[in-house]
């Protein structure tokens, strides 16, 4: 990876984990190189969008032989950061907490959960992956002696301004928000991605209706 890496724009970067899907999937069906019109295909992209987005990263393939698909795979997890996992917390450990806890595999996304947080009492004291959840009381304690990266948000919007104020003060520097409260509008300097699932399906039920089917 060169400096190029620093000036990419958030379109590119936000393809960057489709490249690392595909390329898994092809490792794991054996395929050991590619060209960028055949990636194209298969991931419904231009080659010449492929090969532009990669080479704001460096350069990955030979002309005729096209992308080591192994090489090109381990390079984007490089730039991803996915050798290295950033400690992470969960605040909020009802079931979407709990089912993001059990079934989403974090580390190999770059992130290790070391903390689960939550205020209802009966919670406080159950086990969820190996890891207690402690009361929100601790939390200021649990992050002066942890320094966590990331917090992920599963609470109520009308929780989430004071726990995010809280997060920030405690040196919180990103936050996987399924809340519907805005961070980035009071908290510009924290890196923060958004995950509306009511946006996604509502999304999914205009293109139904109005979404023009290639025959």
């Amino acid at each position: 990876m060169n400096n190029k890496s620093r000036n990419v724009s958030t379109s590119v970067i936000k393809r960057l984990p489709r490249y690392h899907r595909f390329l898994g999937d092809l490792i794991s069906k054996g395929m050991t190189r590619i060209s960028s019109k055949e990636l194209s295909i298969r991931m419904g992209l231009t080659a010449s969008q492929i090969r532009q987005d990669l080479n704001c990263f460096g350069e990955f393939g030979q002309q005729g032989y096209g992308y080591n698909i192994e090489q090109l795979h381990h390079e984007i997890s490089l730039i991803l950061g996915l050798n290295t996992a950033k400690k992470s917390i969960l605040i909020g450990a009802g079931h979407m907490g709990k089912a993001l806890t059990m079934h989403f595999d974090l580390e190999s996304k770059g992130f290790q959960l070391i903390g689960i947080f939550d205020k209802k009492p009966s919670l406080v004291g159950q086990t969820v992956q190996g890891l207690p959840i402690h009361s929100m009381e601790r939390l200021d304690e649990f992050c002066k002696e942890n320094k966590p990266d990331m917090a992920i948000l599963c609470v109520p919007r009308d929780s989430a301004k004071d726990i995010v104020e809280q997060l920030v003060k405690l040196n919180i520097k990103g936050f996987w928000n399924f809340t519907h409260y805005d961070i980035s509008v009071e908290f510009p300097g924290v890196c923060v991605e958004n995950v509306h699932l009511s946006d996604s399906l509502m999304t999914l039920r205009y293109n139904l209706d109005n979404f023009n089917h290639k025959s």
